[in-house]
């Protein structure tokens, strides 16, 4: 028998394709199939829902083998039928196919009519793209749209008002956040060799480019005083990187020859007087009220059998060079100014790296007249928060600070006291009766029962509350927490089914109260009448 809306055919329902199977009727509609075994006490009963079938496979005619349909789901297994004939199986093999193809563009055309526009909210073409691409991802919002919107409980508008934030393409709110530095320091960077021919490569991109502006002021100023003036830019970056050549070999007698027959390669190999500068003006920023005697005690350099005992001994004495020796200690705390500082110019926007130069060179402009404001503001309030000692009030305690000796005998001292007051209020309240009167006052109270009826609720108020309240906050807590630890949680302890609808409905609770509450106040006629439905 078959018809529009169902098919039922003889079959048998098979475990494995050896399996000799279970003869009974196989029935199926657009929702799902269902198999009932001839044997009323078999347990080959079987209910499954097409939305849970991933794709089916069937053997062909005149091949040796059985009319079977498999039908994979989305677990991994399967569901193998035998049917009488080749013509059965085509049947319901057809009805199987427009069902799953019927599945799968349901939710694509639920989607579509979703985002149509409604009489009272305008949406552009990205708003709706965007709108049924929140539904595509997210599941659970999907449920929620085809329950409220799709069972006309909500309107579309009202159902996307709670979700602002998940729509908002507005770029001005977008994270500000700069790319800043690499953590590489330059002097990682190492260059390539040519071993027949001894040649030196270095690789240098815009961006490390920025990066040795931002930590070599020197560099940046000789690239603007000399490109394209006194060499092209090529000129200036071989003799930069004939410098660090030189400064990676650690030969100070062929660093001081080199800059002695080069001016110009002299500028990169020489100490940078731009770095000094600020180092003597961070160093006349320091809050002169502060006593850096104070903070001696927290060096222990100043103590015997502590720091390293350098004699000197092992150091070069040539004065000539120390204006050619860099540190590694100067280049790390350098580059970690640099990198804490931030990145202020988007190399991909500048063309050239004069440009780049330029536009770096523009940024700290600003940023030094920032810091002389700060600092003549800084000098300003520096008097009068200064403190003068002789003018000030003795620093006096109003009262004698508390001091306990033995915090357990103060504490249990406390307790005590507690607990002797609640056993008094209790004493108080103690009343004697006899027997025949406290019979007599429980029937009276039966009777009141009997003709008044339960004035009181049976269970206390506040006690549903709390457990209500605990409900609600362990199902809430552990919508989050799935399959992180089971043992926190009572809902692990049911049936998987039963635990996704019990977290659906909450689900649809926590929607439903959502759009209750933002009805209130009621303000307008439309939530007048949309409380009142």
């Amino acid at each position: 028998m078959s018809g529009a809306a169902q098919v039922t055919k003889r079959a048998k329902y098979k475990i494995s394709v050896k399996d000799p199977g279970t003869p009974g009727a196989l029935r199926m509609n657009d929702q799902k199939l269902m198999f009932m075994p001839d044997n009323r006490n078999s347990g080959a009963k079987l209910v499954v829902e097409f939305k849970s079938i991933q794709g089916h496979k069937y053997t062909k005619e005149g091949s040796n083998k059985p009319p079977l349909i498999n039908l994979a789901n989305a677990q991994g297994g399967s569901y193998i039928f035998e049917f009488d004939s080749y013509a059965d199986l085509h049947v319901c093999r057809d009805f199987v196919s427009k069902v799953l193809e019927k599945s799968k563009e349901t939710p694509n055309a639920a989607l579509e009519k979703s985002a149509v526009k409604l009489p009272d909210e305008q949406l552009s073409e990205e708003e709706m793209q965007l709108r049924i691409k929140l539904l595509q991802e997210n599941s659970e919002l999907q449920k929620l749209h085809r329950q409220f919107v799709g069972g006309n409980i909500l309107t579309e508008a009202e159902f996307w008002a709670a979700r602002k934030k998940l729509l908002d393409i507005d770029p001005s709110k977008k994270s500000k956040q700069r790319v800043g530095f690499k953590s590489a320091m330059i002097s990682d960077i190492r260059p390539a060799t040519d071993g027949r021919t001894n040649k030196v490569t270095f690789s240098l991109t815009p961006e490390i480019i920025l990066q040795i502006f931002a930590e070599k002021p020197a560099v940046h100023r000789a690239f603007l005083n000399f490109v394209p003036n006194k060499m092209t830019e090529m000129e200036f970056w071989t003799k930069y990187c004939r410098a660090e050549y030189l400064s990676r070999t650690k030969n100070y007698h062929a660093v001081v020859a080199e800059a002695a027959e080069d001016e110009e390669l002299a500028v990169f190999l020489k100490e940078d007087d731009i770095l000094a500068n600020e180092v003597r003006k961070k160093i006349r920023r320091v809050d002169p009220t502060l006593d850096m005697e104070a903070d001696e005690g927290d060096d222990y350099t100043h103590l015997p059998d502590h720091g390293i005992f350098r004699d000197g001994t092992k150091e070069s004495n040539e004065l000539q060079s120390e204006h050619y020796r860099r540190t590694l200690l100067q280049d790390l705390n350098r580059h970690a100014a640099v990198v804490l500082e931030g990145r202020t110019i988007d190399v991909e926007r500048e063309d050239s790296t004069r440009a780049l130069a330029e536009a770096l060179a523009r940024s700290k402009r600003g940023n030094e007249g920032a810091d002389n404001n700060a600092n003549e503001e800084r000098l300003d309030r520096t008097p009068r928060v200064a403190e003068i000692e002789d003018l000030q009030a003795p620093h006096c305690l109003p009262l004698a600070p508390l001091s306990i000796k033995d915090a357990r005998e103060y504490f249990d001292s406390q307790q005590a006291n507690t607990l002797k007051a609640s056993r008094d209020s209790q004493a108080s309240m103690k009343c004697s009766l006899s027997r025949q009167e406290a019979y007599g006052s429980v029937r009276d109270a039966i009777s009141e029962i009997k003709d008044m009826g339960l004035s009181d609720p049976i269970v206390n108020p506040e006690v549903a509350l709390k457990v209500y309240s605990g409900l609600t906050h362990n199902i809430s807590s552990i919508k989050y927490h799935l399959g992180k630890n089971p043992r926190e949680t009572v809902l692990d302890r049911l049936p998987s089914a039963t635990k996704e609808k019990l977290l659906y409905h909450w689900m649809s609770i926590q929607e439903l109260l959502k759009h209750f509450w933002s009805s209130y106040p009621i303000t307008t006629p439309y939530l007048y009448s949309k409380v009142n439905l």
